[in-house]
């Protein structure tokens, strides 16, 4: 089961979040289809988005495009541990030439910007930040420390088989709290140096208590909670679809009557709602039955 754990570390001037999403990854990779860039692009921004949400306790809406052949990333994230996402083509497929790695930087582009959206209040806030790299997990680094005004290193990884199925996923974030010693940033920057790949350490087995551990040591750190579980969920219904045909102008449905059925698919997930021409007649006497 993909999880959550979260700590405060050096007698609390550095706050630590990691998780394990192999399997919410895997879930996207599936109802995709996802080729390798793909799958590695969106599988760190759902990680991030995640320890995004969970960090600011807020429901969070995170779009990237930097131009790229991937074009969009999409991705909603709630601070309950549920995320949904998607890209704009799931059929890319990079590599560096020196060492056979995914591609992600290529994939996403730069040219652009990282966006995250939070709903407080039913009121919307936006902030952003140019991308720096592509690989997402600088690009969240840099929007902490821009836009957030947090000194924070976050780091994302996704693992892909030949077959295109996700082998490991995960990530974390540290952020530096306003009392932390410029001794503790000298040590933890030393550490992170030398860390293992974060995806490496999911498929050797890690837990996020056992990521945390790895980056701090392991007896420089309080855990505040080790088992937040994490998994991919969509809130798409026929309902929803149904809801939305009936905001169609009454034209635009009657052009859809002359249809015996038409399908809707929700970009999230992927799933397919088919709508039979006596449904959509119901849903236009609805319509025209509420305008009298």
């Amino acid at each position: 089961m993909d999880t959550l754990a979260k700590a405060l570390a050096y007698d609390k001037q550095i706050r630590i979040y990691a998780c394990v999403t192999t399997e919410l990854v895997a879930e996207a990779q599936k109802r995709h289809g996802l080729w390798p860039s793909s799958s590695a692009a969106l599988g760190r921004t759902m990680t991030a988005s995640l320890l995004t949400a969970v960090l600011k306790e807020e429901n969070v809406t995170v779009k990237i495009n930097g131009g790229g052949p991937i074009k969009d990333i999409v991705v909603e994230a709630t601070k309950y541990g549920t995320v949904r996402g998607y890209v704009g083509d799931p059929y890319q497929f990079y590599q560096y030439n020196d060492s056979g790695k995914i591609n992600v930087s290529y994939a996403v582009g730069t040219d652009g910007l990282l966006e995250v959206k939070t709903l407080i209040n039913n009121e919307v806030f936006t902030s952003s930040s140019p991308l720096q790299t592509g690989e997402i997990a600088d690009d969240f680094t840099y929007y902490f420390a821009s836009s957030e005004q947090i000194p924070s290193s976050v780091g994302l990884g996704v693992l892909v088989n030949d077959d295109n199925t996700i082998l490991a996923s995960g990530g974390f974030i540290i952020q530096v709290l306003p009392n932390c010693s410029d001794e503790v940033i000298t040590e933890l920057e030393n550490k992170l140096k030398n860390i293992k790949e974060v995806s490496t350490m999911v498929k050797d087995g890690y837990t996020p208590e056992d990521i945390i551990k790895e980056l701090v040591g392991e007896n420089n750190y309080e855990l505040l909670d080790s088992n937040m579980p994490l998994k991919w969920y969509c809130r798409c219904s026929k309902d929803n679809f149904r809801r939305g045909l009936k905001m169609l102008k009454v034209s635009d449905l009657e052009d859809l009557i002359k249809d015996e059925s038409i399908e809707t698919v929700c970009n999230f997930c992927n799933t397919k709602y088919i709508f039979t021409k006596d449904e959509l007649v119901e849903i236009l006497n609805e319509k025209q039955n509420n305008k009298q």
